[in-house]
């Protein structure tokens, strides 16, 4: 009978020493799990409505739509409609898809009474956004979608020059802004890919042709932390 006992006593005592170690183990690994932090995105859309990129804008706008559809319902967008000068139009959530939809109707239509592509008063603009939006707790990211021609009054055009210096300025304050530039001429895209690259790096600058388009979203994804 004793024998018995002390059988049982060593075997409760084993199990319990057994589910002991086994429970270490488990908070071991579950305290080293690292879990990534979600933070939602702020996408800043700066479309090229002038007469010169019509020809385009109709692929343009699939685009913008395609990566709002990749995007999280947490995340919010803002697009700016780029011609003679640019100017918000949309603003709120990406899965908004009837007003994304009837925004872009409406006010990327031709206005033969505009004359220009004022991408440097759109950048200027959706960097301010950006810093807004940061403020808010988003990560902000800037598209700039059309052809990068300059024309126009000088003043709302890209300075080349001074573009990179304002970007690192802004960096101080966004360390993880990106920015992606669309379906402009390989030649633009290479001008922007020399001046910008120094300041924002590989991952954080995306280039995208045509030829390219289907695969950009993925990076943009990886860009903003997703």
């Amino acid at each position: 009978m004793q024998k018995r006992l002390n059988k049982k006593l060593i075997i409760s005592g084993l199990l319990i020493l057994a589910v002991c170690v086994l429970g270490k183990l488990l908070f071991s690994l579950i305290k080293n799990i690292n879990i990534d932090e979600f933070h939602p995105a702020a996408v800043i859309f700066a479309v090229d409505a002038s007469a010169s990129n019509q020809n385009k804008l109709e692929e343009e706008i699939q685009y913008l739509k395609s990566i709002c559809n990749m995007l999280d319902p947490e995340d919010t967008i803002k697009i700016m409609r780029v011609s003679e000068s640019a100017y918000l139009i949309y603003e709120g959530a990406p899965t908004d898809h009837s007003a994304i939809n009837k925004t872009l109707e409406e006010f990327t239509k031709l206005n033969t009474k505009e004359y220009g592509t004022a991408y440097g008063e759109a950048i200027k603009k959706s960097l301010d956004h950006a810093l807004t939006m940061k403020k808010e707790g988003y990560v902000p990211s800037i598209i700039v979608i059309g052809d990068l021609e300059n024309e126009g009054a000088t003043e709302k055009q890209i300075n080349w020059d001074t573009l990179p210096e304002t970007i690192s300025n802004v960096k101080q304050y966004i360390p993880e802004l990106s920015m992606m530039f669309a379906y402009a001429h390989p030649e633009k895209l290479d001008l922007v890919k020399t001046k910008l690259t120094p300041i924002l790096g590989e991952k954080k600058l995306i280039i995208v042709n045509e030829q390219t388009a289907d695969k950009s979203p993925r990076k943009l994804l990886e860009a903003i932390g997703r």
